[in-house]
Order: C-alpha cells, then sequence, then structure tokens
C-alpha cells in the first residue's frame, strides 16, 4: 500500500544462526521482554498469527494495536476482534483457481493498456495451482483406465490447460502441478509445504490459504492454514492481508493408542463426531497430548484434513520430532529439516506438552478407545460402528427412505443374472487427500484384496470399483509392496491422480446397474474413503453415501452391499467352498507397520517430485503463446477477459455519491451465497444456457457454473439465478426473476417481470446504479468470490442490510460494491421499502470506516424520506479499496504509479 511504512515498533528483528545461515527472524520474546501481553500461554496457532503481524507492521494496514491483541488474546473472553493476516502463500486448485489467474491476466491486460510494465504484475508470495478436480472415473476395472480417463480429461478441458500452462510460463511466483500428478493437498503435504519459509534473509512460519476447504490437511504439518475464497486467495496473492476475526481455540487433547483392528480413518471419523458435538464452528482447534507421539504424520494429516467436516477453520498439529522425520522422508533439504528444529524452538512454537497453555475451551480422546466405523448416509459427523452399520441401515431404509420392504431389481451383467436391491454398494472408491495421504491405510487396503484373493474372493459384479492416489508416490510404493496386483483382481485398478468420487466426479455408473436402480426406486449405496458424503454428491442414482476407510471400501465391494454386519456375517464364499468373515482378510498392525517400513522410502518422493512440474505428455505437447499480456480468444466459452479494469484510469476519482438507484433485487433474511452465486448445472432455458446456446455449444456440454468461471458472460447471467431464490420485487416466483422499473425502451417494458440479468441490462442502457435490500445474515455460507464479482458486474453498486456474514461483506467491498447496514430497530419493512422507489446515497471522499451515511428515497408519488445507515467498510484499508473500485484497482494502480 502506497501509504505503508516498514516498521518495527517493538524492537524485535533478532539474528538466528542456522543450517541455512543467519536469518533474521521476528522474535517473540521480545514481546515477553517488554510485558506485552503473555506469549508462553497462548496456543501455537495463535502465535503464529502474532509473528505474522509483528513481522509486517507497517503503520497502516498493520499496526502495534494489532500486535498487542493479539499477544493479550483472552481464550475464554475472544470478543470480536478482527485483525490482518499475510499468510507466507497461497495454494489453488484448477476449479477454484482458474478464476485467479483470469484476473491476475485481466491485471495484466489492464496494465498494458495503462502504458505500464506489465512484468510487474506477478504474485507477491508463491502460488501453486494442483490441477486435480478435472478427473472423472468414465472408465475403470482395466488397467487402461487410468490413460482413458486422463485422455477424456484432456478433451473436456483443453481451453483452461492451455490457459493455465500459459500462466504457467508467464508470471513469476506461480507454479502449475498439472494434471495426473496428485491431490493438491497431499502435494502440498508431500511437496508445497516447508514449515519454515524464507525471504530477503528474514525466516517465518510456513503459512497459506487455499481456495478448497480442505487446505486444512497442511496443519498435520504444524503449517498454519486454511480455505477461503476467491477474492481473499487473489489479495493474499497480491500481497494484502486477509481480515478476520481472532478465533475460540479449542484444545483436544489425544492419550493413548489405537487398538488392534482401528485404523486412523477411523479415529478421525470419531473426531469429527466428537467436535461437531462439541461445536466448533468458526473456531480453531489444537491437538495436544501424549498420544500425539502415537499419530504418523499422515494420520495427524488425516485428522487434520477433515476440519471442515467438523466444522472448524483448522485442526493444528504444532510442530515436533515426527514432523522433522516426515520432512526427511518426503525429502525435503536437510538445511531446512535443521532450520525448522531452530525456528520453532527459538520461538516457542515446538511442541512442549508441560507448557499450560489457554485453550476457550477444552475436550479429550483416548484413542485406544476408538473402534472400526463408517460415516452416514448422509453427513461426515454421523458415525456408526460397524458392528451396528446392519441395524442402521435397516433403519434408515424404512425412516430416511422410506422403503418398509427391500426393493429390489433383476439385471444381466456380465453374462449372469444378479439381484440388486436397496442397499446394494454400487460404489466402491478408495479415494480423496483425507486417506490417500495415509500409507498405513492403503497398505491395509492391500492386504486385504492380497488375503481375500488369495481366498477366491472377488468384488460384487455391480460394483464399480476405483483408486484414486493422491500422489504417484502410493503407486510406488504399492508396487513395491507387489499389492497392485492384488488390489487390481478386485477391479481395484488406479483411475487417475485427483479428486473422483469424493467430489462427484465418480463418472457413470456400470450401465445394467444405472437401470435397474430407476426401475424399481432403489436406494443403492456408496462406500468411500473420501470426507464429504452429502446426499446426491458421489453420483445422481446414489443416495446412501458411507465414508469409510480404504480397507473398509474393499470389504463392501466384495460384500457388495451395506445390508450386512461384518463383524459376524460372512463376507462371501471362499474358492473352497467355505464361509469367509471379515477377520479372516484383515491385516495386523505389525503386517501393515512392517510394509510400510519396508516399502515407503525417502527415493520415492524424490524421483516422483523430481518431475512435479512436468507432468504427462498430453500436458507436455500443449502449445500456447510466451506472451507476457494474454491472448483472449473472444469465442471462448471458458476463459474470458473479465470487465473489472477495461477503461480503468491511472489514477482513482474520489468517491461519489450514488443517485438514482433502483432496487435490483428484494430479499428476507439468511440468504446465502448459494443463492447470489451461479453453482450446478446451466439450465438450458437459462440466460447461461442461452448464452452458450448461442455460441453453438451443445447442450449436453454445457457442463457446470463450477467448470466455466474463468467466463464472466456466463457466471453474470448465472448470479441470483439460484432456483430457490425469492425475490420479493417479483412475487410469486422462484429462481432469478425482478420487475423492472425503469424507462421504456431499453428492452424491457416498465413494469415488466423478467430475468434479474436482462433488467440488469436495461437499467445500464440508462446508467443506472442498481441496489439490493435484504435481511439478517446477508451472505452467509461458502465464501464464493462470484457471488461479490456477479454482484458487481449486474451493475450493484450498494447492498443495504440488516446484518452481513463477515467474509461475504468483505467481499463486496473488494469489489467496490458499497455494504450499508440498517441501524438497530431498522428493517426495509419498518422503512416501508417496497423496492420500488429510487435510492440516492450521500457519501462522497471524505468517507470513513463506519460512519453514518444517508439514505434518500423517492416514491413512485414522488414523495421522499431519509433514513441513515451504518457504512460497513470497516478499516482505512477498506475506504482505499473502495474508492479504487476494489483490491485488484487497487493494487494495479500502486504498481502502475509506482513507476512515475
Amino acid at each position: 500500500m502506497s501509504k505503508a511504512t516498514v516498521k518495527d515498533e517493538f524492537n524485535a528483528a533478532r539474528t538466528l544462526k542456522t543450517a541455512s545461515g543467519d536469518l533474521t527472524i521476528y522474535a517473540l520474546d521480545a514481546l515477553k521482554e517488554q510485558g506485552v501481553g503473555h506469549v508462553d500461554r497462548l496456543p501455537y496457532s495463535i502465535k503464529v498469527l502474532l509473528e505474522a503481524v509483528l513481522r509486517n507492521q507497517d503503520g497502516f494496514a498493520i499496526t502495534a494495536d494489532h500486535v498487542r491483541a493479539i499477544a493479550n488474546y483472552n481464550a475464554t473472553d475472544v470478543g470480536e476482534v478482527e485483525i490482518p493476516f499475510k499468510p507466507g502463500r497461497v495454494v489453488l486448485q484448477d476449479f477454484t483457481g482458474v478464476p485467479a489467474v483470469v484476473d491476475l491476466a485481466a491485471c495484466r491486460s489492464a496494465m498494458d493498456r495503462l502504458g505500464g510494465d506489465v512484468s510487474k504484475v506477478n504474485p507477491q508470495v508463491q502460488c501453486d495451482l494442483v490441477i486435480d478436480h478435472s478427473v472423472q472415473v468414465d472408465s475403470f476395472g482395466s488397467h487402461g483406465s487410468l490413460d482413458k480417463n486422463a485422455a477424456m480429461e484432456f478433451e473436456r478441458n483443453q481451453e483452461r490447460y492451455e490457459f493455465l500452462k500459459w500462466g504457467q510460463g508467464s508470471f513469476d511466483n506461480f507454479r502449475v502441478v498439472p494434471p495426473a500428478t496428485g491431490i493438491v493437498h497431499q502435494v502440498n503435504l508431500e511437496y508445497l509445504a516447508s514449515v519454515v519459509l524464507q525471504k530477503d534473509g528474514v525466516a517465518y512460519p510456513d503459512s497459506l490459504v487455499g481456495t478448497d476447504s480442505h487446505t486444512t490437511m497442511i496443519n498435520g504439518l504444524g503449517v498454519v492454514g486454511w480455505g477461503v475464497g476467491g477474492i481473499e486467495a487473489e489479495a493474499v496473492m497480491l500481497g494484502q492481508p486477509i481480515y478476520m476475526l481472532l478465533p475460540e481455540v479449542v484444545g483436544f487433547e489425544l492419550t493413548g493408542k489405537l487398538a488392534e483392528g482401528a485404523t486412523a480413518t477411523d479415529l478421525v471419523l470419531t473426531v469429527v463426531q466428537m467436535l461437531r458435538k462439541h461445536g466448533v464452528v468458526g473456531k480453531f482447534v489444537e491437538f495436544y497430548g501424549a498420544g500425539l507421539d502415537a499419530l504418523s504424520l499422515p494420520d495427524r494429516a488425516t485428522i487434520a484434513n477433515m476440519a471442515p467436516e467438523y466444522g472448524a477453520t483448522m485442526g493444528f498439529f504444532p510442530v515436533d520430532d515426527r514432523t522433522l522425520s516426515y520432512l526427511h522422508l518426503t525429502n525435503r533439504d536437510e538445511d531446512l529439516i535443521a532450520t525448522v528444529k531452530a525456528y520453532n524452538k527459538a520461538q516457542g512454537l515446538w511442541r512442549d506438552d508441560d507448557l499450560e497453555i489457554a485453550y476457550s475451551s477444552k475436550m479429550g480422546l483416548d484413542i485406544g478407545t476408538v473402534l472400526p466405523a463408517l460415516s452416514g448416509p448422509k453427513r461426515p459427523q454421523d458415525k456408526i460402528l460397524l458392528s451396528d452399520m446392519k441395524t442402521q441401515w435397516e433403519f434408515d431404509r424404512t425412516k430416511t427412505y422410506g422403503h418398509e420392504t427391500v426393493r429390489k431389481a433383476t439385471i444381466e451383467l456380465d453374462g449372469g443374472t444378479h439381484t440388486i436391491t436397496d442397499g446394494s454398494v454400487v460404489v466402491a472408491a478408495i479415494t480423496s487427500c483425507t486417506n490417500t495421504s495415509n500409507p498405513t491405510v492403503l497398505i491395509a487396503a492391500g492386504l486385504v484384496a492380497r488375503k481375500a484373493r488369495a481366498l477366491g474372493l472377488t468384488r460384487a459384479p455391480w460394483v464399480k470399483t476405483s483408486l484414486a492416489p493422491g500422489s504417484r508416490v502410493v503407486t510406488d510404493y504399492l508396487d513395491k509392496a507387489k499389492l497392485t496386483d492384488d488390489l487390481e483382481a478386485l477391479d481395484f485398478h488406479t483411475v487417475g491422480y485427483g479428486c473422483t468420487t469424493c467430489i462427484g466426479n465418480s463418472g457413470p455408473l456400470i450401465p445394467a446397474v444405472a437401470e435397474g436402480i430407476k426401475s424399481a426406486d432403489i436406494a443403492a449405496a456408496a462406500v468411500l474413503s473420501g470426507n464429504r458424503n452429502f446426499e446426491g454428491r458421489v453420483n445422481p442414482l446414489v443416495q446412501p453415501s458411507y465414508l469409510a476407510s480404504p480397507p473398509l471400501v474393499v470389504a463392501y465391494a466384495i460384500a457388495g452391499t451395506v445390508d450386512i454386519d461384518l463383524t459376524n456375517d460372512p463376507i462371501g464364499t471362499g474358492s473352497n467352498g467355505q464361509d469367509v468373515y471379515l477377520k479372516d482378510i484383515w491385516p495386523t498392525g505389525a503386517e501393515i507397520q512392517e510394509i510400510v517400513t519396508q516399502c515407503v522410502t525417502r527415493g520415492q518422493f524424490a524421483e516422483q517430485y523430481a518431475k512435479a512440474t512436468k507432468g504427462p505428455q498430453a500436458w507436455q505437447d500443449i502449445v500456447v503463446g510466451e506472451g507476457a499480456v494474454y491472448d483472449w480468444n473472444p469465442k471462448s466459452t471458458y476463459i474470458q477477459e473479465p470487465p473489472f479494469f477495461v477503461g480503468m484510469s491511472k489514477h482513482a476519482q474520489p468517491i461519489q455519491p450514488i443517485n438514482g438507484a433502483r432496487c435490483l433485487v428484494r430479499v428476507g433474511n439468511s440468504v446465502t451465497t448459494d443463492h447470489i452465486s451461479p453453482a450446478g448445472g446451466i439450465a438450458v432455458d437459462s440466460p447461461a444456457g442461452k448464452y452458450l446456446d448461442s455460441h453453438g455449444v451443445p447442450r449436453n456440454m454445457f457442463n457446470s457454473y463450477g467448470s466455466r468461471r474463468g467466463n464472466d458472460q456466463v457466471m453474470t447471467r448465472g448470479t441470483f439465478a439460484n432456483i430457490r431464490l425469492r425475490n420479493e420485487l417479483a412475487p410469486g416466483t422462484e429462481g432469478g426473476w425482478t420487475t423492472y422499473f425503469g424507462d421504456a425502451g431499453h428492452g424491457v417494458e416498465p413494469g415488466a417481470v423478467t430475468t434479474i440479468y436482462d433488467a440488469s441490462l436495461a437499467y445500464k442502457a440508462t446508467n443506472t446504479p442498481l441496489v439490493v435490500l435484504t435481511g439478517t445474515d446477508y451472505g452467509m455460507g461458502s465464501s464464493r468470490d462470484w457471488a461479490a464479482k456477479g454482484t458487481y458486474l449486474l451493475g450493484v453498486r450498494a447492498v443495504i442490510a440488516a446484518s452481513y456474514e463477515r467474509i461475504h461483506r468483505s467481499n463486496l467491498v473488494g469489489m467496490g460494491v458499497l455494504p450499508l447496514q440498517f441501524k438497530d430497530g431498522d428493517t426495509r419493512e419498518s422503512l416501508g421499502l417496497t423496492g420500488e422507489e429510487t435510492f440516492s446515497i450521500d457519501v462522497d471522499d471524505t468517507l470513513e470506516a463506519f460512519q453514518d451515511v444517508k439514505v434518500t428515497v423517492t416514491g413512485t408519488d414522488g414523495a421522499t424520506k431519509s433514513f441513515t445507515v451504518t457504512c460497513r467498510i470497516d478499516t482505512p484499508v477498506e475506504v482505499d479499496y473502495y474508492r479504487n473500485g476494489g483490491i485488484l484497482h487497487t493494487v494495479l494502480r500502486n504498481m502502475a504509479n509506482a513507476e512515475d
């Protein structure tokens, strides 16, 4: 920021001698010496936030008051304390990361038009984008499945991949990990993260934000990080802080060690259930206790990964000897490992169970009490003991799915006749970062397959099986253990390296199975080693979905049904005609550990990650231009230059009043970003569908809004188009409808009910600004960037709400939309605001955070009235963002004007 100057008001800069040489650190001890706060009692995760503000003080965005606020953190009475945080890096996946890269490319184009140096437009921190969300399980059960799925992935995503490969070659501080390499979170754990970062001779804790909720997996390595929306990620990419409330921190003590037969998956499902019951939404969870010594680093990562499922912002494990051992195993530099130890010990960030840390609340678990379990049929927190599965399924079949009697269908399959029923397992998938990062459970799955194969068991023929490893290292150690052949004997062939079944990329079911399900309306099941099992997520034809450990996934593929008690009933019949039970094929902990020790090696990580950015031949064959400015293709329906910076001047104009505004949307309480932001499939008769139709896109290739996030033309047309939105300006309708109150002659008649998008075009024709009137908790839910971007592109210049969800309010400011809040007791109803009025909002260049703002409305009868609202621009930094038209505009102008 132009107003910022680097400051060290607490004289915290010190020299630390490390294996990497002398490094400057910003010592937390300096605060102790000056009597600032109570550093020793702070949770480890809060110390990382404290170090970040201490190191990044500039007297403007980050001040000494922020340092004091965190140093004096009161765990039992946190209050509403907002702080700025500058993470060290950003991790993106391809679905949510593409819009961020599109915006960077658009900044380059704008800088070029301004006559500036386009090479200055780069991420200011390290950014890594891992392409992992685009592979789908179209083919399974054969040696060729991996190649077939990869070929179809490239066919579907060629335009997006061409754009990302251009970005890889054009931007500094930006790496792309190509398709068929691994899942973003596992690649982060095994390769990208360094625990301690170094820049310009300064050492500081590795920290990050990511555009995927399961970014929290990295917390298992002692790295602070969580998932954010695209606008927050872009802010961090361009060197800006993100603003967050100081969280409560729940201390979770672990004792004991896993009992024979239990897995890390069983442990995490238990933790998820406990923490959901405790209530940790919006909080940090920090694990401590002697039980951590019994958990491998991948075990910790398994628990950290599922923080979104237990509702926490993150689930943090402090750095200790296990961290160092894992860094060595995964081929991190030995000097770095020594520096990690020295730095964390010097800063009080090294795990010490003797410290009396002040937590907001505490809870605990004896790991030895954990029993084999699944979770389902709809939510990750609904744990079911394996011994209770049959009973629970019978209850759910009748109560949840309303099937008083078991529904059946007879199908012809593989030359035989089979019967599928309610509870038949039709998808069995070893998938998702939650478990594929963990060699113990994957080796266990391979051993179950080996023992089952030896006894003559196979998968039930109606089950679609798949193995989607989180990295290619998994394939290496399964091959070395000679378990690949055993898994493939049960048709668990590798189908791709990326997120598949867990995010709904399970692909089509076996055709005869699909027809049988539809014909008898069967409640068919999925069992997957993922982290999300929301209804309809895995496959449209699958209803109950259960999360389970990889070895249990193999077991259920053999059993072919969840209507079974695997602790007592036979899982199948062996080749000798004898019953086989789960206990007959379940490996011991000693068997598993022996193979892990022998077959998971440092050399595997060295070999695979030496070529992490090379990618498969199809990626290497993509030819793109090498220009610093992207050559936008106007015919592309996936990647378009957004209009945010078109016509932008080099200098910001003073803030002006908003006069003569019309209301586009008037909605009630608890409107979520799901209501605002486009998501899901694109309807043929929607504005977005008509756009694609007009561009010659076949209707079966419309794809989803998510896949077209790089095209503002599609996304703007989908904003406020959720089929469940109830706009009070168009009574009796659901979806993206409104009543147009503007002038005649612009494509829509005054008083006509039309689409929100078409109304916005008519208003734009007369340069009429727009407002949204709404109730409490506006923008709650996932922090989708397009909920703010689409609002801005529709022409909305102000939102007047009773209250806001914190991140969406920030996102609106980040896009140059003015968030205003009714005074206590005022609502759109109490003020008699019908939405038919014109609105004038009295703001100018003297605008300050939280100031009162006068709004004057003129009714249809010409009568005027005024009321006062609070400006919800909350900080001086945000005033700068708003004056410039948004975060990206601010940064871009700073870059352009720095050359003058």
